[in-house]
C-alpha cells in the first residue's frame, strides 16, 4: 500500500478479497510513496493445479528455488514480531504488529494489534473504531496556521479515507518515539464533513473491514507523507491531502509544515531511527496457515541489523527503483510489503476469471525475472513464482503465500509485494536529508 507522489499514478494493489472477487488498487494522494487496501474474509476457489514445494529449497516445476533466509528471534529492544495470519476480516498475505500510543504527557495508552506493516507509505494510520474511548477523546487534534482543525484525506482508486490529524507517543516493541508524533485517525470525523473537491471519489474507506487491518504503519523510505508538497503553499493550493476545518467542518485544503504531517515514527525513535529491515520465513510453494517474521529497526545500529552482504539499491525519496527492466521495458519497480501480491503488466499470463478479476491464473507454474536497477547503478537479476491465484485460494486456511500475482493496470510499473519478502531480510533506509543528514534514501535485500 502506497502513498502516492503528486503527478504520479496509481502504483500498486493491496489485499486480495479472498472470497469475493476483487483485489482493490488505492493510491492515497499527497506527497510521497503510494497507498492502498480493500478486505473480505476466507478464501475460496477451485482446486487443483501444481504442488508446491517445501518452504525454502527445491519448488514445483516452472517456479524459481524458494529464498531460504530465516527471520531473527523477535527479543531484542529494537524488534517486534510480524503476523500473516487470518487477521481482522481474513484477507491473504497482510503482515500486521502491534502498536502502543499514549496520550501526549500522559500514562494514558492503548495497544492496537493487527497495525498492517507497509514499507511502501509513511506515517502511521489508525481506525477509529479500534481505539477504545478514552483514547479516542484523549488524543489531541492537531491546528493548522490558520487555526482550523487539521484532517487528511488519503485518496483511492476505488473510494477514499477520511480522518483528523492528531499526535500521540508511540512505542513498537522496545522503542518509543522521543516525543509526541502526527498521526492520522481514520474514519472520526462524520462524513458529513468529506471535502466536496480534492477528496478523491467513489466510496469511504474508514473501517477496519475495508483496510482488512485496524491501521496502517507507514516505514518506508520518506520520513513525511507529503514533504515539500505538502509544506509549499503554492503547491498545497493544488495538492495537499492535508484540509484546515474551523469548528470542525468547512474543511479546505491547506500548506502543512513538515514537523505537523503524519510522519514515520520510526525515524522519531531515539536510536535505531535510519531505517527498518523486514524479516519474513520461507513458506511452501502452496502457501502456508500463517507465517511469523520480525521487524527489526535500524541498520547498522545493533549488533543484530547489520547490512551484511545485502546488495544495496539507491532509490529516490519514495523508494523506487524507476530505471528497472522488465521485459524489455523501463518499469518503476518498488519493494512494497504492503502489496499482498506481485503487480505488474504481462500479456502472456493468462488473466483469471470474474472470480479472481485482476489476478493471473496461467495453466501452470511460471517464472518471471525483473532487473532490479538503482540510482547508484547497482543491478540485480530478481526471480519470481507465479502459480494460478484460483490454485492458491483453493485452500481456504491459508493466509501467506508467496507466489500471487496479478495485473497493476496500464502503469510502466513492477510491485514486489509482500510475497517477495518471504524466505528474505528486505532493508529500507530512509531519506534523512530532509532533516539534515547525509543519507539518501536505498533498499536493500538478501535471501
Amino acid at each position: 500500500m502506497r502513498t502516492m507522489h503528486i503527478a504520479k499514478k496509481l502504483k500498486d494493489w493491496t489485499q486480495v478479497v479472498a472470497t469475493v472477487v476483487l483485489v482493490s488498487a488505492l493510491a492515497a494522494c499527497g506527497g510521497g510513496g503510494d497507498s492502498g487496501s480493500s478486505s473480505s474474509s476466507g478464501s475460496t476457489g477451485s482446486t487443483g493445479g501444481s504442488t508446491g514445494g517445501s518452504a525454502g529449497g527445491s519448488s514445483s516445476s516452472g517456479l524459481p528455488p524458494s529464498p531460504t533466509q530465516q527471520p531473527i528471534a523477535a527479543t531484542a529492544a529494537n524488534t517486534v514480531a510480524i503476523t500473516v495470519a487470518h487477521g481482522v476480516t481474513g484477507v491473504i498475505n497482510i503482515p500486521t504488529i502491534s502498536v502502543t500510543v499514549c496520550v501526549p504527557g500522559t500514562a494514558t495508552c492503548q495497544t492496537i494489534n493487527n497495525i498492517q506493516v507497509d514499507t511502501g507509505s509513511f506515517g502511521l494510520r489508525i481506525v477509529n473504531s479500534a481505539l477504545n474511548s478514552t483514547m479516542q477523546a484523549g488524543l489531541p487534534i492537531s491546528t493548522s496556521t490558520s487555526g482550523g482543525q487539521l484532517a487528511e484525506c488519503a485518496t483511492f482508486a476505488d473510494g477514499y479515507t477520511w480522518g483528523s490529524v492528531r499526535t500521540a507517543t508511540v512505542t513498537i516493541g522496545g522503542e518509543t518515539t522521543t516525543a509526541a508524533v502526527p498521526l492520522q485517525i481514520i474514519g472520526d470525523k462524520p462524513a458529513s464533513t468529506t471535502p466536496s473537491a480534492g477528496c478523491g471519489s467513489g466510496s469511504a474507506e474508514n473501517t477496519a473491514n475495508d483496510l482488512g487491518a485496524n491501521g496502517i504503519i507507514g516505514i518506508g523510505t520518506a520520513l513525511y507523507d507529503c514533504g515539500s508538497t505538502c509544506a509549499n503553499a503554492s503547491t498545497a493550493a493544488t495538492y495537499s491531502n492535508y484540509f484546515s476545518c474551523p469548528g470542525g467542518t468547512s474543511c479546505t485544503r491547506t500548506a502543512v509544515p513538515l514537523a505537523s504531517q503524519v510522519a514515520n515514527p520510526v525515524a522519531k525513535f531515539p536510536v535505531d531511527n535510519n531505517g527498518v529491515i523486514v524479516q519474513m520465513p520461507p513458506i511452501g510453494d502452496n502457501g502456508a496457515a500463517s507465517a511469523t517474521g520480525t521487524l527489526v529497526f535500524g541498520i547498522g545500529t545493533q549488533s543484530n541489523n547489520a547490512l551484511g552482504s545485502a546488495q544495496t539499491f539507491t532509490t529516490d525519496g519514495a523508494g523506487d527503483l524507476t530505471n528497472s527492466v522488465f521485459n524489455g521495458n523501463t518499469v518503476t519497480a518498488f519493494l512494497d510489503s504492503g502489496s499482498n501480491g506481485y503487480f505488474f503488466n504481462d500479456s502472456s499470463l493468462t488473466l483469471c476469471g470474474s472470480n479472481f478479476s485482476g489476478f493471473y491464473c496461467p495453466s501452470g507454474a511460471q517464472t518471471r525475472s525483473i532487473t532490479l536497477v538503482g540510482q547508484n547503478s547497482v543491478q540485480a537479476v530478481a526471480n519470481i513464482g507465479i502459480q494460478s491465484a484460483s490454485t492458491l485460494f483453493g485452500n481456504g486456511t491459508n493466509y501467506a503465500f508467496n507466489d500471487l500475482a496479478g495485473q497493476i493496470g496500464g502503469l510502466a510499473a513492477f510491485d514486489l509485494g509482500l510475497p517477495f519478502f518471504y524466505g528474505r531480510h528486505v532493508y529500507h533506509g530512509f531519506d534523512l536529508r530532509p532533516t539534515g543528514g547525509t543519507q539518501a534514501p536505498f533498499v536493500a535485500y538478501a535471501s
